[in-house]
């Protein structure tokens, strides 16, 4: 038997700005975007509520999260895994 680790197309990668609320994170996702017109690369974030059930993650670590079935009025996220601890914790 052969083991496939699919990979979630609609997953990313973000760092937790917030962890004061239970079972909430809230987390920041950097991408770049290119500039119609000029063609330069642009810095943007979007950040994101996302779902932590067993509140492993702390502010500063590095997450992958995915879309998932609404849990509140904005809570639309939920962390997969922690990618990377922070160094504070």
């Amino acid at each position: 038997m052969t083991e496939t680790t699919e990979k979630i197309q609609s997953a990313r990668i973000g760092v937790v700005d917030s962890d004061r609320a239970d079972k909430t994170r809230r987390v920041v996702v950097s991408y770049l975007s290119r500039h119609p017109k000029y063609g330069k690369y642009i810095k943007k974030r979007t950040v994101v509520h996302a779902h932590d059930e067993t509140n492993e993650s702390k502010m500063g670590d590095r997450v992958e999260v995915m879309p998932c079935r609404p849990y509140s009025k904005t809570k639309r996220w939920k962390i997969i895994r922690v990618v990377d601890k922070s160094p504070e914790n």
